[in-house]
C-alpha cells in the first residue's frame, strides 16, 4: 500500500535530499490551500499552519510503506521535529488524503521564505 506525500523542500526533484525519495513515484506538481507558511530552518524549510497562510508549492509523490519509514527518520518524527499529517491541497489532490511533514518547534525569529523553496 502507498500514501500520497506532498513534499515542499529538499526532497523535491533536484533538492539535496531527493535521494531519500527518488525510488518512489513522482505524481505531479501540487499546491496547498493558502493556510500554511514556510520558514528557513538553516538549509531546509519547515512548513507550519498559519492564519495568514500562503499556497505552498511542492510535489506530490506516491510513497510505499518502507519509503514512509525512511522519510519519518529523515524528518525526525520520533524526535519531535516534524509530524506527518493530512495536508490541505488545491485542485485534483484536494480530497485524496495526502500527507505532508509539518514542522513542530517554534518558528519565531526564522525567515519566512514565501511560497516556494
Amino acid at each position: 500500500m502507498s500514501t500520497l506525500v506532498f513534499v515542499y523542500g529538499t526532497l523535491k526533484r533536484g533538492g539535496e535530499n531527493h535521494e531519500w525519495i527518488e525510488n518512489q513515484r513522482f505524481v505531479a506538481e501540487a499546491r496547498t490551500l493558502p493556510v500554511y507558511r514556510m520558514f528557513d530552518l538553516g538549509g531546509y524549510p519547515g512548513m507550519v499552519r498559519a492564519a495568514d497562510g500562503l499556497a505552498i508549492q511542492g510535489e506530490m509523490w506516491q510513497v510505499d510503506g518502507p519509503g514512509l519509514v525512511r522519510l519519518d527518520v529523515l524528518e525526525d518524527v520520533e524526535g519531535g521535529e516534524y509530524r506527518r499529517v493530512e495536508v490541505e491541497l488545491e485542485g485534483e489532490f484536494a480530497d485524496q488524503g495526502a500527507q505532508a511533514y509539518i514542522y513542530l518547534p517554534s518558528v519565531e525569529g526564522r525567515r519566512d521564505v514565501g511560497e516556494c523553496w
